[in-house]
């Protein structure tokens, strides 16, 4: 079948196909089943009201479909970047602007403005890497503790008690000792919803339980007239197109403290939707282009800005339910938008009697999803520090504070980086009598073979672990068991010197030339020779005992013993 828009479609829907057409339509119509409940849930969690939810998968969807590279990735709202914008603009207490109001969202508004402006920067100057700084295991910490901060926040709704101040172990501490105010009628609501939700995910899964629970629960608090027996609903939705315009009654005195917040979600946005259009470009064995997809983020925050909702991230669960649904293009996310638009305009005032009970039941079980024990028990079983260092994000997350758990998982995994380069593993080769190398870790002792010491370090050498490299080296001819000849340096896992490690790596040639040792090194890159030769160290080395192989190494050590006898 023939392809259209080769030259002029957006990038994401170059070379589409017209078979496509009927699966992405079905796809974009399920996955908007699933998305207008979970982002009017999200609304719970940014303070806003519940039409600024719909608001975020108009527009921003349409815009990153338009200008990203990724062909399936979902963008909208996202509990994490709502979570941190809520938690900053809280803790931020700026003058009259409270939650919910309208002062409040032109805040989350501005904010997503300064995402995008952000982002267009991150683009400018290549910055996508910096999402890199958030490791698997430090993210996987950082989303269970916004997990566990969001399921935890929909109790209240979920059980009819007025939500808590203070941080979030006062928040815990103010539930537990109101459960007794709960209202049965309301836990109803919320236990109907997940009892719904988890069945048809059981027993039904292509079914979306979250819109079944919805309409269904609607229903019911329509007839019962749930409202006036204490049920709270989410009352009057706006009805029609996205307000658009520059966010009004911004202090612009407060752009410093907007910016923390913004940079907080981008650090974020840049992490997770790198990670999930990867994934799933991967999978499908297409390329990733993480740059362009910036630039979609870029302008799909911009328009988030622009229509009066809040930040938007790539989301890794509305991206998987598009690809369970065969999805093939962003033209299945065209079609949610324009579904979400139609509901916007025509469908809110059936919204109304919506008991908020669903709403956090439906959120509370998307908070969930985000605790990934699965992922900590592997963490477990194979890093413990890592582990140790996931769990400690999650618990600064909670305890502390979302922005300030994102700063500290970008901290922790800089350091552990660090950590890693300043304690390589270390290995001597181990030659049996049928010729195989094998590593063994560097142990007092050890040797090649008489005389030889083939010494391997795993991490290139900086100022701070040089001196540990050289100490290492120097007990390696210390414990030997026959004096020592050769030192071959295995360079395969050493690609760079720094000027510190320079002058360290001439004291240790000092060193072997006092004890009549033969420096030579192995598989070394023309970038280390060039570094060598520029801190003039490749004159002590010579460049005759430079070899390609370890094996050519190795037999010129034997030769020289050889002709030494």
């Amino acid at each position: 079948m023939p392809s259209f828009g080769k030259h002029f479609a957006p990038l994401a829907l170059r070379g589409y196909q017209r078979s496509w057409l009927a699966a992405d339509i079905v796809a974009g119509t399920t996955l908007s089943a699933v998305a207008i409940p979970e982002v009017m849930g999200y609304t719970s969690i940014a303070q806003t009201p519940v039409a600024t939810g719909l608001y975020t998968v108009i527009f921003p969807t349409a815009v990153f479909a338009l200008l990203g590279a990724s062909r399936l990735l979902v963008v909208g709202a996202d509990s994490a970047t709502a979570a941190i914008l809520s938690a900053g603009l809280g803790a931020a207490a700026i003058a009259g602007v409270t939650p919910n109001s309208e002062q409040w969202v032109a805040y989350t508004s501005f904010i997503a403005l300064i995402c995008g402006a952000l982002l267009v920067l991150a683009r400018v100057f290549r910055l996508g890497f910096l999402g890199n700084f958030l490791s698997t295991s430090v993210l996987i910490g950082f989303l269970t503790g916004v997990g566990v901060q969001v399921a935890t926040g929909q109790l209240p709704d979920m059980l009819g008690i007025p939500k808590g101040s203070g941080g979030w172990l006062e928040q815990q501490w103010h539930l537990l000792t109101s459960l007794g105010d709960a209202s049965a009628t309301t836990s109803a609501y919320a236990a109907a919803t997940l009892v719904i939700i988890v069945t048809f995910k059981r027993f039904a899964p292509k079914i979306p339980g979250a819109i079944v629970a919805v309409v269904l629960l609607i229903i019911v608090s329509a007839a019962t007239d749930a409202s006036t027996h204490g049920v709270a609903v989410v009352g009057s939705v706006s009805k029609g197109f996205p307000p658009i315009g520059l966010p009004d009654g911004i202090d612009l005195h407060d752009w410093g403290t907007c910016t923390a917040i913004a940079f907080s979600c981008v650090i974020l946005i840049i992490a997770q939707s790198a990670a999930t259009s990867r994934s799933f470009a991967m999978k499908h064995g297409q390329s990733v282009d993480v740059n362009r997809d910036i630039v979609g983020l870029a302008g799909a925050n911009v328009a988030a800005g622009l229509s009066g909702t809040f930040v938007v991230n790539g989301s890794p669960t509305k991206t998987q339910i598009l690809d369970s649904q065969n999805g093939r293009t962003q033209v299945a996310n065209l079609t949610m938008s324009t579904i979400v638009l139609l509901v916007a305009l025509f469908f809110t005032t059936a919204l109304t009697d919506m008991p908020k009970a669903v709403l956090g039941a439906i959120v509370f079980l998307i908070g969930l999803d985000l605790i990934d024990t699965a992922g900590l028990r592997r963490i477990a079983r194979r890093r413990r520090s890592e582990f140790l260092i996931a769990v400690l994000t999650a618990v600064v997350v909670c305890a502390v504070g979302i922005e300030q758990g994102i700063v500290l998982a970008m901290v922790v995994s800089i350091i552990e980086v660090i950590r890693r380069q300043y304690e390589p593993r270390d290995f001597v080769l181990a030659v049996s009598t049928t010729g195989q190398l094998s590593y063994q870790e560097a142990a007092s002792g050890n040797q090649t073979e008489p005389g030889l010491i083939v010494f391997r370090y795993d991490a290139p050498l900086f100022y701070a672990n040089a001196n540990r490299f050289v100490d290492d080296v120097q007990n390696l001819i210390d414990t030997s068991p026959d004096p020592v000849r050769w030192l071959i340096l295995d360079a395969g896992g050493l690609d760079d010197i720094d000027y510190s490690a320079g002058v360290a790596l001439a004291g240790l040639l000092d060193y072997l030339d006092a004890h009549q040792i033969t420096l030579a090194m192995a598989r070394v890159d023309p970038g280390l020779v060039d570094t060598l030769r520029s801190d003039d160290l490749l004159d002590r080395i010579l460049p005759t005992h430079l070899y390609s192989t370890l094996h050519e190494a190795i037999n010129a050590f034997r030769s020289d013993s050889a002709s030494s006898r």
